[in-house]
C-alpha cells in the first residue's frame, strides 16, 4: 500500500491581506510572519503573544540564561565577546561592513544558498524591502540599517518554494524569535542567524516625524544612530555628520513616536541569534561582536583575518544616570540645547563606557518598557516580561 505524504498544515493557511489587523493587534512588530502561510503558527511564534525566551534559548544554544550571572541577564547566552572593525571598510556601509562581509563570504563559499536581508525601495532609502539575496551584489545593496519596522519574514514562503536547504537570515529580535519558533517547519538542513541589536524602531511616518523634529536637514539624512557619546549622529548625503545631544531631543513631541512593539520589547541584544554585531558594547568607532554558539563562531571565523579586534572593556557606573533619566523621560523633560550639550560632554567624560554603556542603555530601555507594559497592558505583565528583565528593572526605583 502506497502512503501519500500529506501537505504540511501551514500550507493550507492564508496570509493576512495587506492592511489587515494582525493577531498581536497594536503590539504587532510587523515581522512579516503573518504575511505568509506560516501565520498558522503565529499564536506560538509571535514574540508579543507568547514570550518564550527560555525554551528557545535552550533550543538554539543548548542552554538558557544563567540567572546567577549578571552578564547573562544583560547580554544573553554567549561564549565570546569582542570589539572589532574591518581593516578595509566597505564603502557606503553604516559602520565598517562586518555584517555585509560575513553574508557575502557565506554566499561566495557556498556555505548558504541565500540570505534574507533588507534592501530599500527605489523611491525611498528608508522604506524597507526584504529580499532573498542570492549574490554578494544583492547583499551589498542591503547595507545600511533601515530604522523602521520591517517584515523580514515575509520572504519565508519564497525560501520554501525555492528549494533552498542552507540559509542565512539577518534580522532583529522580534523577527528572530518568530523565526526560531517556526524553524523546524522550514525544511532547511542548515540555518544561520546573524543578528543586530535593536531598539526604538518606528513606522515610516514615525521616522519622518523624528527626522523633521531632530535634524536640521531631514531630507538629506542617509542614516543615523544613537551613539556612545550620548549624541545622535546623522550622516548626510554630502558626507557631513550632524550631532544632536540625547538630552536635547524634543521628548514631548517624540515620546509617542516609537512603535508599541518596541516599547514592549525585552530583546535589545537579539538573544536568539547565533552571532550578533552591533556597536553599543564597544568603544566609539568600533563594533561589538557577541558569539552565542558554535554556528556564530563559524560565521565569525570566515572574516577574522579581515578584522582588527580588541577585548571588550567596561568603565564607569551607570546606576545614577539611569535612575535620574527615569523621571526625566516620564515627564518628557527637554533641556535647552546649551545645557544638553554640556551634560553630554560631562557624561561622556565621566560616564559609562564599553559594556557599562551597554548596560546603561539596556537598563534605561527595560525600565521604560516595563512601565509601558505595566501601564498599557497590565494583563500581560507577568507573562511577557522575562525573569532576566525583571531582575534588571528591580535595581531601580520606579514611578507609579
Amino acid at each position: 500500500m502506497t502512503t501519500i505524504a500529506q501537505e504540511p498544515k501551514h500550507k493550507k493557511a492564508k496570509a493576512l491581506r495587506p492592511g489587515a489587523r494582525r493577531p498581536a493587534k497594536e503590539l504587532c512588530s510587523e515581522c512579516g510572519l503573518c504575511d505568509t502561510y506560516y501565520i498558522h503558527y503565529v499564536k506560538e511564534a509571535c514574540a508579543f503573544l507568547n514570550q518564550q525566551f527560555d525554551s528557545l534559548e535552550e533550543q538554539t544554544h543548548g542552554r538558557s540564561r544563567n540567572l546567577e550571572n549578571q552578564d547573562d541577564w544583560y547580554f544573553g547566552v554567549h561564549q565570546d565577546m569582542m570589539a572589532a572593525r574591518k581593516k578595509e571598510p566597505i564603502e557606503g556601509a553604516q559602520w565598517t561592513g562586518i555584517v555585509s562581509t560575513i553574508a557575502c563570504e557565506m554566499l561566495t563559499r557556498g556555505i548558504v544558498e541565500g540570505v534574507v536581508c533588507v534592501q530599500n525601495t527605489k523611491e525611498d532609502r528608508f522604506q524597507p524591502m526584504p529580499v532573498l539575496a542570492r549574490t554578494p551584489e544583492e547583499v551589498l545593496a542591503a547595507r545600511v540599517n533601515k530604522p523602521t519596522l520591517s517584515p523580514n519574514l515575509s520572504v519565508l514562503e519564497l525560501v520554501e518554494r525555492s528549494g533552498m536547504k542552507r540559509l542565512l537570515v539577518i534580522g532583529v529580535g522580534c523577527q528572530i524569535q518568530a523565526l526560531r519558533a517556526v524553524e523546524k517547519h522550514l525544511g532547511l538542513e542548515k540555518l544561520y542567524v546573524l543578528g543586530t541589536p535593536c531598539v526604538d524602531n518606528v513606522t515610516r511616518a514615525g521616522l519622518q516625524k523624528f527626522l523633521e523634529t531632530t535634524s536640521y536637514s531631514p531630507d538629506t539624512v542617509v542614516h543615523y544612530e544613537f551613539m556612545q557619546d550620548f549624541q545622535v549622529h546623522f550622516k548626510h548625503e554630502d558626507g557631513s555628520i550632524e550631532k544632536v545631544p540625547f538630552f536635547g531631543l524634543n521628548t514631548k513631541k517624540l515620546k509617542n513616536v516609537f512603535a508599541p512593539s518596541c516599547m514592549s520589547c525585552f530583546d535589545y541584544v537579539n538573544g536568539l541569534a547565533d552571532l550578533v554585531v552591533g556597536y553599543m558594547g564597544a568603544p566609539f568607532g568600533w563594533q561589538w561582536i557577541v558569539v552565542r554558539n558554535q554556528l556564530g563562531q563559524e560565521m565569525l571565523d570566515l572574516v577574522m583575518d579581515m578584522l582588527d579586534t580588541q577585548p571588550v572593556m567596561s568603565q564607569g557606573n551607570r546606576h545614577q544616570a539611569v535612575q535620574q533619566s527615569i523621571p526625566a523621560y516620564d515627564k518628557a523633560v527637554t533641556l535647552p540645547l546649551w545645557a544638553a550639550k554640556l551634560m553630554g560632554v560631562v557624561i561622556e567624560k565621566i560616564g559609562p563606557k564599553g559594556l557599562e554603556y551597554a548596560r546603561f542603555s539596556i537598563d534605561s530601555h527595560f525600565v521604560r518598557n516595563y512601565l509601558y507594559v505595566k501601564r498599557n497592558h497590565q494583563e500581560k505583565l507577568a507573562a511577557h516580561v522575562p525573569e532576566f528583565a525583571q531582575r534588571i528593572v528591580a535595581q531601580y526605583q520606579l514611578p507609579k
